[in-house]
């Protein structure tokens, strides 16, 4: 195992003594913020698309790569070699594992540590893999409010999520490191992508930094007022209480994260885990179906017997939610989606419920097995008993308007605008998940074509 050095190191790319250098996390810098102005885009939702915009250039970059899949590592080393050759000042993130495996094949310093560690120093993560990856990267921040800028690009078995192709890894990585940067359209060199235009008015610290020099850059700039699109993915919260109604959400934790709850969570509420897809109650290995009573608001609505129940956020509604026969939502609805996994009655349909609404799920003394098993976004939690309750809600999102920053939510980049396509109806602002999902699902496909 490679021994992890304490020094920080910042050689240029061509001196050969940064190779193979393993370093601790703990010394790079802190996390820089991003800002996320609103943009309507003349629509009545605030929310539906926003503007990444940099106070200053972002340094700590976590890579999150589909493991055991060797073309993903090689694209990987390609992608870290060419941030780090032609954008100065970046500091490169992995976790453990990887940090292990890859340090050696590259030529610049690897940065690692505990993950409990890396929501204090990520200013932006690119995964590289597909759906599964994007759900690993975003439970790193589980149990943070303010999740960094995420950049996917789609390498692996399923593409609901992944925005990007890593052909386009130039220009999807200069798209989020400029945007916000403030210099001038005149240093262009070079076709530019299509990105949302910064609205002022409703970002008011805009004049704040718009000069700032991004060093090193020209020739990569996107204009003054241009900026990466964001779409903010809502989060479910997720509560585990015991018999006697008291959480033990902190009795489910890992020994490494405790510590980081500690800092992150001040306040006397309650912690809540977080799922970007879904929370998955099933029977598992029990042969007998499960016995759950259901409230909604503290309200009884019925009782379920079946197989499980997920209870999915409109990103999660295209995967394991979908198998079940749940309904497909648009990222920018806010809801919460109730599915039932092959329920006796067949009159129990998938319900979608408003995101502010409380669900509790109590397992019912009439349950044969001993217990049931509780997965958030496809890792297991625990195992609930009769008596023990969950309490799912959606995660508040808060917006600042003296900072213009979130907080709540997993941002994501998005591909630039499709310009050149009205011709077949396609607005400045479409958000490519029309056309994408018919792509994916091969609606009205005709069986035996290719």
């Amino acid at each position: 195992m490679a021994e992890i050095v304490s020094s920080v190191n910042h050689h240029p790319p061509g001196i050969s003594s940064a190779r193979q250098d393993l370093c601790d996390m703990e010394n790079l810098p802190g996390r820089i913020i991003p800002r996320y102005p609103r943009n309507t885009y003349g629509t009545e939702d605030s929310e539906s698309f926003m503007t990444l915009s940099w106070p200053k250039p972002p340094r700590n970059v976590l890579l999150v790569p589909k493991l055991l899949t060797p073309h993903v590592m090689d694209d990987m080393c390609e992608f870290i070699k060419y941030i780090w050759t032609n954008y100065p000042g970046l500091n490169i993130l992995l976790e453990p594992p990887v940090a292990q495996v890859m340090h050696e094949r590259l030529p610049c310093p690897v940065f690692t540590g505990p993950t409990s560690r890396l929501p204090a120093k990520v200013d932006i993560v690119a995964t590289l893999g597909g759906d599964g990856t994007i759900l690993r990267a975003a439970r790193l921040f589980g149990m943070h409010s303010q999740v960094p800028p995420m950049l996917s690009f789609s390498m692996g078995t399923l593409g609901f999520l992944g925005e990007w192709k890593f052909d386009d890894y130039k220009r999807a990585w200069r798209e989020v490191y400029m945007s916000g940067s403030g210099v001038p359209a005149e240093d262009l060199q070079g076709p530019h992508t299509q990105a949302a235009s910064i609205n002022r008015k409703a970002f008011p610290l805009y004049q704040e930094f718009k000069n700032i020099a991004w060093p090193g850059i020209r020739g990569k700039s996107m204009g003054s007022h241009r900026g990466s699109r964001m779409l903010l993915r809502h989060r479910i919260k997720v509560e585990v209480y015991n018999e006697q109604g008291k959480s033990i959400n902190t009795d489910l934790m890992l020994e490494e994260d405790l510590e980081t709850l500690r800092v992150a969570h001040s306040s006397t509420e309650p912690f809540a885990f977080h799922a970007m897809n879904e929370l998955l109650i099933h029977r598992g290995e029990h042969p007998h179906l499960a016995i759950m009573d259901i409230y909604i608001n503290e309200q009884f609505l019925t009782e379920v017997v079946a197989d499980g129940m997920l209870l999915s956020t409109p990103t999660g509604s295209t995967a394991y939610s979908l198998s079940a026969g749940g309904a497909i939502v648009h990222p920018w609805v806010k809801c919460l989606l109730m599915t039932p996994i092959c329920p006796r009655s067949l009159s129990f349909r998938p319900l979608v419920l408003p995101l502010n609404a409380k669900v509790t799920l109590k397992l019912s003394k009439k349950n044969r097995g001993r217990n049931l098993e509780v997965s958030i976004d496809g890792k297991r939690l625990t195992g609930i008993s009769s008596g023990m309750e969950i309490h799912v809600a959606g995660e508040r999102l808060r917006f600042s308007e003296e900072t213009g920053s979130w907080s709540g939510g997993v941002p994501c980049v998005l591909r630039g605008s499709f310009a050149g396509r009205s011709d077949r109806g396609a607005a400045e602002d479409d958000d490519g998940w029309v056309g994408g999902l018919n792509g994916l699902l091969k609606f009205n496909y005709p069986f035996g074509e290719h």
